[in-house]
């Protein structure tokens, strides 16, 4: 890899931080609000359905950009940006091939 690819790479993984941290923020702010709501509110609890339903969302946020999936995803990206690029590549050398109406 040249130091360019390396260098939009990182960068791709600081968005992806920055992105998880954006969502982490928000779910707290949300999710206080829901309790408060819930808290003060007539009797029963609810606010642990969209805890564990938005929670579980965040866990898997969690895990793209923390665990290991986010070399897979660069590796799939990868592979993917080569397969269009080839395909592009193919359709200019046909349409240069053929014969001029």
């Amino acid at each position: 890899m040249n130091d360019n690819a390396n260098l939009n790479l990182a960068k791709r993984q600081v968005a992806a931080i920055k992105g998880f941290y954006i969502h982490l923020a928000v779910f707290v702010l949300v999710m206080g609000i829901l309790l408060a709501i819930d808290a003060t509110t007539g009797p029963g609890w609810w606010v642990q359905w969209p805890l564990l339903g938005w929670g579980a969302g965040l866990l898997a946020h969690a895990f793209v950009v923390f665990g290991q999936s986010p070399s897979m995803v660069a590796n799939w990206e990868a592979r993917k940006v080569e397969a269009v690029k080839r395909r592009l590549d193919e359709r200019a050398s046909a349409s240069l091939k053929r014969p001029a109406e």
